[in-house]
């Protein structure tokens, strides 16, 4: 069963696959995401593929080029010294 979707949410392209950003708002018709390092993303509800475990996984053919850019640079400016 889908699960409603709230504030703090993970984003995901794919189950299985790095989270991409938060969920910051939610209203009847659109998704307001939160991606590190490029700022927030109004997606319209289409592109919601499914929610559940407290996780909102989208349709990438239905993202604009602005976002898919932006994932590929969400963690630009992590230092590599400190991953772990």
């Amino acid at each position: 069963m889908t699960e409603n979707i709230e504030v703090g949410f993970m984003v995901f392209l794919a189950d299985g696959k790095d989270g991409i950003g938060a969920v910051r708002e939610v209203t009847p018709t659109s998704v307001v995401i939160y991606v590190e390092n490029a700022g927030e993303f109004v997606l319209p509800r289409s592109a919601v593929k499914d929610v559940h475990s407290e996780k909102v996984l989208l349709r990438p053919e239905l993202l604009d080029k602005r976002l898919l850019k932006a994932i590929g640079h969400e963690h630009d400016s992590e230092d590599p010294n400190l991953v772990g």
